[in-house]
């Protein structure tokens, strides 16, 4: 009994949001860190029903909480209402659902050790975490994957001061309540330093995201599944710039296809962008009132098809909105490095993303905001093809990942920090 009790593994509640089989990026990442943990901690989660595209399945209605377990992980779903990416009421509906699900989810899971949540939904992320810290007396670890309100300001989702003030402080207190704020990118230190003026800064690490090196990895051009792919959606023949992920407020890309109108005469480049979002409608009509024929839109991959759909781009956009520097990093660029792809890099100088891409020289970056300069890396990447230049920066993205940026450096480094809370 002594024995047994010795080799217990200490019970961990992750607040999810959005969980496998959910595309969000967030809910995949947090499905590799529950599973990659599950031997060093038994593991719960709460999250909604599979919902990421609004749409809700028959089986996820006709009960207000669903238990489940995927491979080892304990999961806990609350039923949230369908809701449209486009209207603003209709998502604030869902979260808001999600989070008075989440409060009382919390007392049907048991004693808990630890409890860590991400910054989504934005704000009350961090305060359900907090809720569930105090509930479970347990240790609270929260993950920023973006900061809010500073997000929110930077795409001018609201300039409402009152609501911007209440946000930052909401957070900055679930920030204080927190016995270790993680962040993901090395430009996110400073912001949270800064929200402090430096003092009393709570206690932060720095561990970035990752990919699984071995589900996306590079392919040849000629794979069977990748010239499916192609076909598919009528891209066989071209050079393919391709976007592919969350189609939303914070990438600029309303003002990014301008500049492609710019090559719509060129038959021989196809522009793809692969995802959903609630800009996309914007982009579709864009495309069809200027016949932009070599636009091209997919929808979401599946993830076990994910790794044909990014062998099938030649080069892959990565880009943020102008104030996204140590607000976000967008984790579509560790799949583009995986996959050995070069990249057109949208970025701010320091950000974590632009760090990585000019330390490994594995693509052209560009300001947010500079659309002559992106036209001119799109006329390079157009001059250089069929030449090894695309070729080595794929490689040398890939090398680094491949060293720096695997499931299982940051998952070894996510329970190391854990554990130290005791």
């Amino acid at each position: 009994m002594v024995e047994k009790m010795k080799t217990e593994k200490k019970k961990l509640l992750i607040y999810a949001h959005y969980y496998s089989p959910d595309v969000a990026s967030t809910g995949q990442i947090l499905k590799e860190l529950a599973e990659g943990m599950l031997h060093a901690f038994d593991i719960t989660i709460i999250c909604v029903v599979p919902s990421y595209t609004g749409k809700i399945a028959a089986d996820y209605k006709t009960k207000m909480f669903y238990k489940e377990e995927i491979n080892g992980v304990k999961i806990f779903r609350i039923r949230v209402p369908e809701f449209s990416k486009t209207k603003k009421i209709s998502r604030i509906k869902n979260i808001l659902t999600y989070f008075i699900g989440a409060i009382f989810a919390t007392f049907k899971v048991g004693k808990m050790d630890y409890v860590y949540s991400i910054s989504q939904p934005p704000i009350l992320g961090g305060l359900i975490g907090v809720w569930g810290k105090w509930m479970k007396h347990a240790k609270y670890i929260y993950n920023i994957q973006d900061f809010n309100p500073e997000q929110t300001l930077a795409v001018g989702y609201s300039k409402n001061k009152l609501i911007l003030n209440a946000m930052m402080w909401l957070d900055k207190f679930s920030c204080k309540r927190a016995d270790k704020v993680i962040v993901v990118g090395r430009d996110m230190m400073k912001t949270l330093q800064d929200r402090f003026r430096s003092k009393m800064v709570p206690t932060h690490v720095f561990i970035n995201n990752w990919i699984d090196e071995k589900e996306i990895y590079p392919l040849l051009a000629d794979n069977e599944k990748v010239l499916a792919f192609k076909k598919k959606y009528g891209l066989e023949n071209k050079f393919i710039i391709m976007y592919s992920g969350n189609i939303g407020l914070y990438y600029d890309l309303e003002n990014l296809i301008h500049v492609l109108k710019k090559f719509k005469e060129r038959n021989d480049v196809a522009f793809a962008f692969v995802g959903e979002g609630s800009i996309l409608d914007n982009l579709v009509l864009y495309k069809d009132k200027y016949d932009l024929k070599n636009v091209t839109f997919i929808p979401y991959q599946d993830k076990s098809e994910l790794v044909y759909s990014l062998n099938a781009g030649d080069v892959h956009w990565c880009i943020n909105a102008k104030g996204i520097k140590g607000v976000s990093v967008p984790s579509k660029l560790y799949g583009i490095i995986a996959a050995g792809k070069p990249i057109l890099g949208v970025l701010e100088e320091g950000s974590e993303a632009r760090l990585i891409i000019d330390e490994t020289k594995c693509g052209y970056v560009t300001e947010p905001g500079n659309y002559e300069e992106v036209e001119a890396i799109i006329e390079r990447f157009l001059n250089e093809k069929g030449t090894t230049t695309p070729i080595e920066m794929g490689e040398r993205g890939r090398a680094y990942l491949v060293e720096n940026l695997t499931k299982d450096v940051s998952i070894r480094k996510y329970i190391e920090e854990i554990k130290s809370c005791e």
